[in-house]
């Protein structure tokens, strides 16, 4: 049992969540004037097309879902979605679990390793951001947005042209990960174009130019300039960083994701300092 700051039980709450989600289930239920052998007859078509009895939803365990506040399974849920019409992560809100705020919950563990960031996210989703900006501000010029801000509010991510979740994936170098700062720093957010993957050992004036890879390899994920010789592809560390270049067997050691187009990192320098070995 858990409790909370003040030494009182926290599972009264728990169970209103969990009694209110059944009810609201209930009711959909009801609305659409379907009994529970309707809804037991229509997981058995759900259960037979995805060859799992998980999916079925017996009559009792209805009952018990909608009356006791019991949680359904992930497979009873989703059948239960499907034969309301009903939004996955929507229901799983009603039982406590929002599904639209995994990214940033993720956001609160550091993980060493560069990663693929996996998430998705709908045109109904919303961020925080300003609604409202100084009516005189200047784009075209660097300036300090926070003063600006007349308003803040909930936009929804399909008025942020800049966020494109389609046509790009997106990649979160490792806290521990060195190999392109000063150029790209631990813990940056990157985005990658994968429909560059072919490598161009040519082409660049300066290191800003030259392009940046994001590789999959057997043992995780790295960012890296790239020269591909015969059938060796070397991994190139900036200068500064002091890291040794690698070199794999390409393609069977190393998959090329994509090229990196953009950068978000902090420029703060206590969160940008290399710690001393």
């Amino acid at each position: 049992m858990a409790f909370g700051p003040s030494g009182r039980s926290d599972s009264a709450p728990q169970l209103s969540i969990l009694g209110e989600a059944g009810q609201k289930l209930k009711r959909i239920r009801e609305r659409l004037r379907l009994k529970y052998r309707d809804i037991e007859e229509a997981s058995l078509k759900i259960a037979a097309a995805r060859q799992n009895d998980e999916f079925v939803v017996a009559l009792s365990r209805l009952a018990d879902i909608e009356n006791k506040g019991t949680i359904p399974s992930i497979y009873r849920l989703y059948s239960l979605c499907a034969i309301y019409r009903l939004d996955l992560d929507e229901v799983l809100s009603w039982y406590g679990v929002p599904a639209d705020q995994m990214a940033a919950d993720a956001s609160l563990i550091e993980l060493p390793r560069t990663h693929v960031i996996g998430f998705s996210t709908s045109d109904q989703s919303e961020v925080q951001g300003p609604v409202a900006l100084d009516p005189g501000i200047d784009l075209s010029k660097t300036e300090f947005l926070s003063r600006m801000i007349q308003r803040w509010g909930t936009l929804p991510l399909t008025l942020l042209k800049r966020v494109d979740l389609r046509n790009f994936l997106y990649g979160l170098i490792g806290t521990e990960d060195w190999f392109m700062y000063p150029l790209i720093a631990p813990g940056s957010l990157v985005v990658i174009d994968d429909s560059r993957r072919r490598i161009v050992n040519t082409g660049w004036n300066n290191e800003f130019d030259r392009p940046i890879y994001f590789l999959e390899l057997r043992n995780g994920y790295a960012c890296a300039w790239c020269s591909l010789r015969d059938d060796r592809l070397v991994l190139q560390p900036h200068p500064a960083s002091q890291c040794e270049p690698e070199v794999l067997a390409y393609p069977e050691e190393v998959e090329v994701i994509g090229q990196i187009t953009e950068v978000a990192m902090s420029l703060d320098p206590s969160r940008r300092r290399r710690p001393r070995t």
